[in-house]
């Protein structure tokens, strides 16, 4: 019975170092570059997404209108974008460069929405109890919205055997704030072919 423990023990260590010595290989590479393992929705499509959409919002009339009718720059709340796919799908990649592009155009204003509004308000609250009376910041003179985004991220797939595809398409709407009107809306389209 011994000897027997003793060759358990020794396979046992035989396999635990063989197990160490397979190492993970890490390597760099450009954030530009298109890396497709599953072929579901990753940084690539969020990347095509972005800059698909800022060139759609950007390069579209409502914009100009806006300003010619205003004689000012628009005011933008980005508000839910629904993801009605089967994958988690993380809306903030594509809507944070879509944001950036926005204020760095210098053609379009942002204002703080969701939960980052509500910490803003929360430290404003506070400033009026705690802070010096020369620094703190008043109530009602946030700058309203002229318009809100919202969106929604949709997939199909289709399936026959050993093959996949992963149809994948991202709209997203303009909404003038007062009076309802739907003033721009973006699309992107993203296809994947996968074969098992």
């Amino acid at each position: 019975m011994k000897p027997m423990t003793k060759f358990a023990g020794l396979t046992l260590m035989a396999t635990l170092t063989l197990a160490s010595c397979q190492t993970r290989q890490v390597t760099r590479v450009s954030p530009d570059q298109t890396i497709d393992l599953s072929g579901r929705w990753n940084d690539t499509d969020a990347r095509l997404t972005g800059e698909a959409l800022i060139q759609e919002a950007l390069g579209t009339q409502w914009l100009t209108d806006f300003t010619q009718e205003q004689g000012r720059k628009p005011v933008v709340i980005v508000g839910f974008v629904k993801n009605k796919s089967s994958e988690h799908i993380d809306a903030e990649p594509f809507l944070k460069d879509l944001e950036r592009a926005f204020i760095n155009s210098g053609r379009v204003r942002l204002v703080q929405s969701g939960e980052k509004r509500e910490q803003i308000r929360a430290e404003r609250a506070d400033q009026q109890e705690f802070a010096a009376q020369e620094t703190i910041k008043k109530w009602g003179r946030e700058v309203g919205a002229d318009f809100m985004l919202q969106g929604t991220i949709s997939q199909i797939v289709d399936s026959y055997n050993k093959e996949r595809v992963n149809f994948y398409q991202v709209n997203l709407e303009l909404t003038n704030m007062e009076t309802n009107e739907i003033v721009w809306i973006g699309e992107k389209k993203i296809k994947k072919y996968v074969n098992k």
